[in-house]
């Protein structure tokens, strides 16, 4: 059998996608598609560089410097903003894909397109961010899609906001489709995979809320150096 993969008809026919996945014997077209999503995130992200977004501290600072040595900044931050989105779109893909071959044997390119869609709900759940970003001024980690909203009524410590702030609506349905994809297509103790799937969103999520905390300081190191 064989199995091409269609990213958007796969989001409104899980069970049936999964299905002829743990089916199929050769898989169509994935690095296509792997490489049209690592397109879309240097895009997305490159365009929020462009509108500002992500730059507040940047902005607030740029009255320290002359304008040669801002547009200086403002040119390496997209330049960063570019190479980290092109590090995230590759890390999403094949570093899950690695650790849950390693726990399940389940094919390495049927992993690769569980994190396809978890790649693509990302984005998804970025470009729904940056309306609210420009419109409102809401910066990620205070989305109304996510749990960082409550954790700031709750605490003034910016690490746990972070850390709250990258929990969002969308990375819980993340969590639940790697849990059902993994359950459908591996014949290992459900505990494992429950196991395996939430202490490495727990890891990412630690590690997005240090990236975001130590972010500010590095920007600000820029202008205070």
């Amino acid at each position: 059998m064989i199995y091409q993969v269609q990213l958007i008809k796969l989001l409104f026919a899980v069970d049936d996608h999964i299905f002829r996945i743990g089916r199929a014997e050769l898989i169509r077209n994935p690095w296509k598609v792997i490489l049209l999503l690592v397109f879309l995130c240097m895009l997305i992200y490159s365009g929020m560089g462009i509108l500002g977004l992500g730059s507040s501290v940047m902005s607030s600072e740029a009255v320290l410097v002359d304008p040669a040595t801002y547009e200086t900044h403002k040119f390496w931050f997209l330049v960063g903003r570019a190479i980290y989105s092109l590090a995230f779109a590759l890390f999403i893909l094949f570093i899950p894909s690695l650790i849950f071959y390693w726990v399940t044997k389940i094919p390495f390119k049927k992993l690769l397109i569980l994190q396809m869609i978890v790649l693509f709900v990302l984005l998804i759940e970025r470009v729904l961010w940056i309306p609210m970003a420009v419109y409102f001024g809401l910066d990620w980690f205070v989305s109304p899609l996510s749990f960082g909203v409550i954790a700031s009524y709750i605490t003034d410590i910016p690490f746990l906001i972070y850390l709250f702030g990258a929990i969002s609506l969308f990375q819980l349905w993340i969590i639940g489709f790697q849990i059902k994809f993994l359950c459908k297509l591996s014949g290992i103790h459900k505990g494992w995979i429950w196991s395996t799937v939430i202490l490495f969103h727990i890891a990412t999520w630690s590690v997005t809320a240090v990236i975001a905390f130590t972010d500010i300081h590095i920007i600000n190191g820029w202008f205070n150096s």
